[in-house]
């Protein structure tokens, strides 16, 4: 016998299937001690907690452990349990799927030598809120006298569903080319905010180990940024020269660019390198030195790594922008140099003309950003010639538009920086490119595209239907970036020969050093290859 469920009772529950189920992304951290701060990062949590709750093990947190409850996000205090536990979220009757949580205190410690106990330890975070780019003084003790370490805050990303959770990375590193360290000591750190920390948990890592976490709010945010799509690629770089005439004594010096680190791209595992390095690490850079080459000998370099690339989208709440107060970034960043000559009369002039009684520094990046798509002849191929050659003939490519939107945007009183590395288009082939970034306090990087912007995609590019309006606050997933910013440096050895490749995958000032009796030689840079794309 068939019965009909009345309208009312089958309108709740096909409300109730329509419902998504929550689902935790990622916890952080995943080992620590009872009583400690616990974020969960996921989705379909409910913009409020309600009735919702959290369960450890079984047991609940009481009403007053919970910090913070979002759609994206739970901060709560972790209750009275055994070893460890698996967590889930409850909503509505329905429940998340499960992710391990282990009791610090329940876990065997290993035997340790003298260096027991010297871990980096916080004791307090002055103040314990802040915005993007405010200065934190983090105290504690066991930092090391110098620089020797990592601060990193909590950072989200939207996952797939098929994602394991704890799979997304949950920090970002305060960066060193955004002036985010200005002092370190062995028990006091002053750090700014870096772009994308969202409220979690700060940690500290040195050789000595790494510091237990303690929670930092960021607020005054004058919108959001969301970091979603991530695709991971397999890449390949190389250079290969050839000594021609040379006698001893004799060193060659290659900086090799390496994928740049960023909230929105994480440099993965290094998977092969034909030479052990000079120097791993400068500014992004690995130095490799060669000593005494004889004539006709050659030599070569060969990397293959894995990098992490999500998409960016940005709302910002224009009303909501202070401006001012961006410390060295901010004097860094509008400030003229050779490539960006924002003190140019001819280019300061039409910053003004452009931007006019505008004081909000978003909306004046965004003047420009129109007045450049719809008044530049704009090309996906790179044209000769500088900035102000681009600003008096009308006409850009890539490298071109994105240093000449990074002087208009300076002019402006407004902090911007190219960007340079390489596109890839559907069939896995990669073009040289150029965009910007500008920076709003509070808020963080914003990206920008004037290329894109106006159309102009290479053939085989995926881009995006709504280009003219999306390239400006939002980036794709279909570029690998290699430098944020022009990289400069100096000889390693004096009357040396140096060699730069303007309009490169890389902004660095020398490429090649030749000291001795390298009398001639010559070099092939071959192009970035992507070998594998996994998208998640």
């Amino acid at each position: 016998m068939k019965r009909a469920f009345p309208p009312f009772l089958l309108g709740l529950f096909l409300l109730a299937c329509a419902g998504e189920d929550p689902r935790i992304d990622s916890i952080h951290p995943r080992i620590g001690r009872m009583g400690e701060i616990l974020a969960l990062q996921g989705n379909h949590f409910g913009d409020e907690r309600g009735e919702s709750y959290v369960t450890i093990a079984g047991i609940s947190p009481t009403a007053s452990s919970y910090l913070s409850w979002s759609d994206k996000l739970i901060v709560f205090r972790t209750p009275e349990f055994g070893e460890s536990g698996l967590v889930y979220v409850h909503r509505e009757g329905r429940k998340s799927n499960a992710a391990l949580f282990a009791n610090e205190a329940a876990i065997p410690e290993p035997v340790t030598g003298d260096d027991s106990g010297l871990e980096p330890r916080i004791t307090a975070l002055e103040p314990a809120s802040g915005s993007v780019g405010s200065l934190v003084t983090i105290r504690g003790q066991n930092f090391g006298s110098a620089k020797g370490g990592k601060v990193y805050f909590a950072w989200s990303a939207e996952a797939s569903s098929a994602a394991p959770a704890g799979t997304v990375p949950s920090r970002v590193e305060v960066s060193e080319g955004d002036f985010g360290y200005e002092s370190w000591s062995e028990r006091e750190l002053r750090v700014r905010v870096p772009d994308g920390a969202i409220s979690g948990n700060v940690e500290v890592h040195t050789q000595r180990g790494a510091s237990r976490p303690l929670y930092f709010e960021v607020n005054g945010r004058p919108g959001s940024k969301s970091y979603r799509d991530k695709r991971t690629y397999t890449i390949t770089w190389s250079v290969d020269v050839r000594a021609e005439e040379a006698s001893a004594p004799n060193n060659l010096y290659l900086w090799l660019p390496q994928p740049a680190g960023s909230a929105a791209q994480r440099p993965g595992e290094l998977l092969h390198r034909s030479e052990e390095p000079f120097i791993e690490n400068y500014q992004g850079l690995s130095l490799f030195k060669f000593n005494n080459l004889r004539a006709n000998s050659g030599v070569s370099v060969s990397l293959e790594r894995l990098v992490g690339v999500y998409s960016v989208e940005t709302a910002l709440r224009p009303q909501d922008i202070r401006r001012g107060g961006g410390g060295a970034l901010e004097a860094a960043y509008t400030r003229s140099d050779p490539l960006i000559p924002q003190d140019d009369p001819a280019l300061k002039a039409r910053s003004s003309a452009i931007t006019g009684r505008e004081q909000n520094p978003y909306h004046r990046a965004r003047l420009i950003y129109e007045w450049m798509i719809g008044n530049l002849e704009i090309t996906p191929e790179n044209r000769e010639g500088g900035v102000a050659e681009a600003l008096a003939e009308g006409k850009a490519g890539p490298w071109q538009a994105a240093l000449l939107f990074c002087g208009l945007v300076r002019a402006a009183g407004v902090p911007a920086l190219p960007l340079s590395g390489v596109l890839v288009d559907r069939n896995r082939e990669t073009l040289r490119h150029f965009w910007a970034e500008f920076w709003i306090q509070g808020f963080g990087w914003v990206p920008v595209d004037v290329v894109l912007g106006a159309g102009a995609a290479p053939p085989g590019f995926n881009l995006n239907p709504e280009h003219e309006s999306w390239y400006f606050g939002n980036m794709d997933n279909q570029r690998i970036t290699f430098s944020r910013g022009v990289i400069p440096l100096s000889r390693m050895e004096d009357r040396s020969r140096t060699v730069s490749r303007e309009r490169e995958y890389s902004l660095q000032s020398i490429w090649e050093e030749a000291a001795g009796g390298i009398e001639s030689y010559s070099s092939l840079w071959g192009d970035v290859t992507i070998t594998g794309v996994y998208v998640e």
